[in-house]
């Protein structure tokens, strides 16, 4: 597959005679491949990316110089490396069809979150931090997050501060996991998320900050922590953590986060 899209590169590079169109085409590859470097930028997939790119140069190399038996040893190993990469870069994949999923119309689809939940999440927030007690809160954007509330327990109850704050109580049997909001609806507790495979993640950000960011990697969505050890505030927007935060610069983040959003559609 690999050598198969550079054979085709290097055959357009080699016409004599350019056309609008094969500009347009060459604007086009080199989109795509500035995109996936911004999706694996910071991650594995950057030694992985530049591996890849060896063995091109490698394979061709040994093209130039007739070396047969290492021809045929690449020529029988490229179905596997074609598996391997599906699987390696499977979390990239994923993010680049979810990104391409978003359309304007699904947005009727999607509930708002209203102004008195925001509030609701600041109070219960800065709560457990004077109280030094862990909490993860997901608010749902437009990608869906059925997914991870059926890994939980499901709930369907009005969001308020007492809720979140009782959820998250160390005396809880639903204190693990995250909470998933839907609009004004506390969708469901306990929730098991996705960790970020960030391998230059400070230490010091433990489980719950790791499934923000894996969370808001994949989706959309919003994420609250509360860390037990320290009671900082932190919210993931993006997979990109803004901390430490005190109940105006949350309200400001959650505000400023769900107006993007807005726009973007």
């Amino acid at each position: 597959m690999i050598v198969l899209i550079a054979d085709t590169l290097l055959s357009r590079a080699r016409i004599s005679h350019i056309e609008p169109k094969d500009v347009i085409d060459i604007l086009i590859v080199a989109f795509l491949i500035y995109r996936v470097l911004l999706l694996i930028r910071g991650t594995r997939g950057v030694q992985i990316t530049i591996a890849i790119i060896l063995m091109v140069l490698f394979y061709y190399l040994t093209q130039l110089l007739q070396l047969e038996m290492v021809q045929w040893l690449f020529t029988h190993l490229l179905t596997y490396i074609a598996f391997a990469l599906i699987v390696v870069y499977s979390p990239t994949i994923r993010r680049v069809l979810t990104n391409l999923g978003r359309y304007p119309f699904l947005r009727q689809w999607t509930e708002k979150l209203p102004a008195q939940a925001f509030e609701e999440i600041v109070l219960a927030a800065t709560t457990l931090s004077t109280k030094q007690i862990g909490g993860l809160i997901v608010v749902e954007g437009e990608v869906g997050l059925k997914n991870y509330i059926e890994t939980g327990i499901k709930m369907d109850a009005l969001l308020t501060y007492d809720l979140l704050v009782t959820i998250f109580s160390p005396y809880t049997p639903l204190h693990d996991g995250a909470v998933i909001i839907q609009g004004d609806r506390v969708a469901a507790a306990a929730c098991f998320l996705p960790l970020t495979l960030e391998p230059q993640l400070s230490k010091e950000l433990g489980t719950r900050h790791r499934a923000a960011i894996g969370i808001t990697e994949e989706t959309d969505a919003v994420a609250v922590v509360i860390s037990e050890e320290t009671g900082i505030i932190s919210a993931v927007v993006g997979g990109k953590m803004h901390r430490p935060l005190d109940g105006d610069g949350l309200r400001n983040t959650l505000v400023s986060a769900m107006e993007t959003k807005a726009n973007k559609t």
